[in-house]
């Protein structure tokens, strides 16, 4: 009775073609498993042709249907015309259909100081965070071929826990997430010329390989900070992120300190529950100022100990 509004049906991907982004790991892999479990047609797509393959095996293996079409891909995804042409071959396999449903989950982060950053390292972390995902969506194989197709389709963007908020350590990885949802909220009002639904997922952190990677770059300090998140495995984030899809959640969050977040930042974006969201943002208007007071004095105290890393990069005169 929370949910508004009150009559959404709630969608069913059996039988729907699914295609799935960086699907060959995390997040990516466990939506892709989940839908094939739903008895969806899934096609995945990312870089790696031997992750690819394991990916596939997997996929398999949780087929419900011998009439279920799965297939891989492989595509560097930050290339607009490489993005386009992943797309195209996936549809040649439902005849020259369009999917309907992008879920666009590649992306990587590679934390560090804003000092030390660069302009290529800058630019990587838009190309990794934004484009890989901005391209699948727009191009001539993304909405605009939903749109030649008069295709009622989705469209999921998986943005971050710091497409909401941001700390230290993520200045090439958190303007691409914020960025992510600001393209969320312009095709949301677009799209509904053409009756195509969008979503977003702010995930926290998820147990996966890329953050294992990630944490390679990471500053110490911004791992102090970290300490309290408890995260989540790719399999419950992939099943957080149908469900609210299922639900037709514009802005999906799957865990309390998300839903928090989300509320205490929803500006003009439609409400997931007529009542726990207004908790949620009570909550956040009692804690947030409380945990951004601790965040800045845990940063504060670490300023003497980042000097002398600092000088011993050579960064100070």
């Amino acid at each position: 009775m929370l949910r508004f509004p009150f009559n959404r049906n709630k969608w069913d991907p059996k039988g729907k073609h699914c295609y799935v982004t960086g699907g060959s790991q995390g997040l990516g892999l466990s939506v892709a498993l989940l839908l094939v479990k739903l008895g969806a047609d899934v096609s995945i797509v990312a870089r790696n042709e031997d992750k690819l393959r394991a990916a596939h095996a997997e996929m398999e293996k949780a087929r419900q249907l011998p009439s279920q079409i799965l297939r891989w891909y492989s595509y560097d995804l930050s290339e607009c015309k490489s993005s386009e042409a992943a797309l195209e071959a996936a549809s040649e396999g439902h005849n020259g259909r369009c999917p309907d449903a992008l879920l666009l989950c590649a992306g990587a982060a590679v934390p560090g100081f804003f000092v030390e950053e660069d302009e290529t390292s800058m630019r990587k972390g838009m190309d990794n965070g934004y484009w890989v995902q901005a391209w699948s969506a727009l191009v001539r194989a993304g909405a605009k071929r939903m749109v030649r197709e008069n295709k009622a389709g989705k469209i999921v963007l998986v943005s971050s826990f710091l497409g909401y908020m941001s700390i230290m350590g993520y200045s090439s990885y958190a303007p691409a997430k914020h960025a992510l949802r600001g393209l969320a909220e312009t095709l949301r009002s677009e799209m509904l010329l053409y009756g195509i639904s969008v979503h977003t997922f702010f995930p926290g952190t998820i147990y996966s390989p890329g953050y294992e990677a990630e944490n390679k770059s990471k500053p110490k300090i911004t791992l102090t900070i970290e300490e309290t998140d408890g995260g989540q495995t790719p399999d419950k984030a992939a099943e957080g992120l149908l469900k609210g899809v299922q639900r037709g959640d514009f802005h999906i969050s799957a865990d309390l300190l998300g839903n928090i977040f989300r509320s205490s930042t929803r500006g003009a974006t439609p409400r997931n529950h007529v009542f726990l969201d207004e908790i949620y943002s009570f909550i956040g208007w009692v804690i947030l100022p409380i945990w951004r007071r601790s965040v800045d004095s845990t940063i504060k105290g670490h300023r003497q100990e980042h000097r002398s890393y600092l000088a011993e990069k050579g960064l100070l005169s």
